[in-house]
């Protein structure tokens, strides 16, 4: 090819190359459009493993779209208080929220289902049912009702009990206790003479310091440490038997997530559940740490006793067959979880249980 050739054909090439950028720049805005959300938590920002889901969520989406999906995240309390955040996304004041659905029992006790319900499903379990199992059409299916989609994005693992100003030894001990107690465990420890309380995280310290409540839980070792508790209330009980693995949940305005490009919503489903994984190993690693300290600081670490636990798994019971015969909408959600709950079980207690066990045995016989 001749001098002349060459620059015609490069010429031509150029312009070609030059005329496809022109062309793709168009679709390329098409397809990652300019969308900037707001995102109210139910958390304040000292909790980084939970408040920081959604900082982790926010981070995911912005990165795989070069900045043009922007989702802004403000603390309980910022934008509406942290039991709040589900309603203000639902109206439409926020797109989003990162909250608990258990903290909207009240409304409706179908709610709790997608997050957590005495004597139900641990971590691995909840995640199992909500992937695999039909958990996140099923509950989507009633959030639609509230003017919400919503996709697992968080788990802390099994809770602790709670911080207590006293010894609860048998059910008699726990008659006439004030606790701040998430979700509708409150309705089942009620029957045992409980006088449960509904609190936002920051506003549990004060409440346990000043006896305006006699004990609270929360989450776990890691958040505990940081609120305090074991300064005002020392015995620390295990397990959370109604929130053996909470599901945190991103939730979205139904109008607004249906009004955003298909790309979109697969990247928030597929962010959430990243950040989904990402809260349960924050805390899977830092938990254990957090009990030590928390240990040496003077926390008196205690189980319930299996009076305790027994009385709580009959009554916890008798109210899910009195919801079965009044709610439909629970009725469906809850069965399918028994369903699996007892497959997952059954499973569990094979080979994970065994492994467990006996590395455990090891490590207290000191042979780490």
């Amino acid at each position: 090819m001749d001098r002349r050739s060459f620059i015609k054909h490069a010429s031509i090439g150029g312009l070609g190359a030059a005329a496809a950028s022109a062309l793709a720049a168009p679709a390329i805005a098409q397809t990652n459009p300019k969308v900037t959300w707001r995102l109210t938590s139910s958390f304040p920002k000292s909790l980084d493993t939970i408040y920081g889901g959604a900082e982790v969520l926010s981070k995911y989406v912005s990165e795989a779209t070069d900045g043009n999906f922007q989702i802004q995240v403000f603390a309980a309390g910022e934008i509406v208080p942290g039991l709040q955040a589900a309603d203000a996304a639902a109206a439409g004041t926020v797109e989003a929220c990162h909250t608990v659905a258990y903290y909207y029992w009240g409304k409706d006790p179908t709610w709790a289902l997608g997050a957590a319900v005495p004597f139900a499903l641990n971590a691995r379990g909840m995640n199992a049912w909500h992937y695999h199992g039909g958990g996140i059409d099923l509950f989507n299916e009633f959030l639609g009702t509230q003017g919400l989609v919503g996709y697992p994005g968080g788990n802390t693992g099994v809770q602790m009990g709670g911080w207590f100003r006293k010894e609860i030894k048998t059910v008699a001990d726990m008659k006439g206790l004030k606790m701040r107690v998430g979700g509708f465990a409150g309705k089942v420890m009620e029957r045992l003479g409980v006088v449960p309380q509904q609190l936002a995280g920051g506003d549990i310290y004060p409440a346990l310091e000043k006896g305006t409540i006699d004990a609270a839980e929360w989450v776990g070792p890691y958040d505990d440490e940081k609120l305090g508790f074991y300064k005002v209330a020392p015995y620390y009980y295990y397990p959370g038997w109604w929130e053996g693995g909470p599901t945190v949940h991103a939730m979205f305005n139904k109008a607004a997530f249906d009004g955003l490009p298909k790309a979109y919503q697969s990247l928030l489903r597929t962010a959430c559940q990243a950040t989904d994984a990402n809260m349960l190993q924050k805390y899977d690693y830092l938990n254990p740490s957090a009990i030590k300290r928390l240990v040496a600081a003077g926390a008196k670490l205690s189980p319930f006793s299996p009076e305790i636990l027994s009385a709580c798994f009959d009554e916890s019971n008798k109210v899910y067959a009195e919801m079965e015969a009044s709610n439909a909408p629970f009725k469906k959600i809850w069965e399918s979880i028994k369903a699996f709950r007892a497959e997952y079980f059954l499973n569990a207690q094979i080979a994970e249980y065994n492994y467990d066990t006996f590395m455990m045995i090891q490590q207290r016989n000191g042979k780490n």
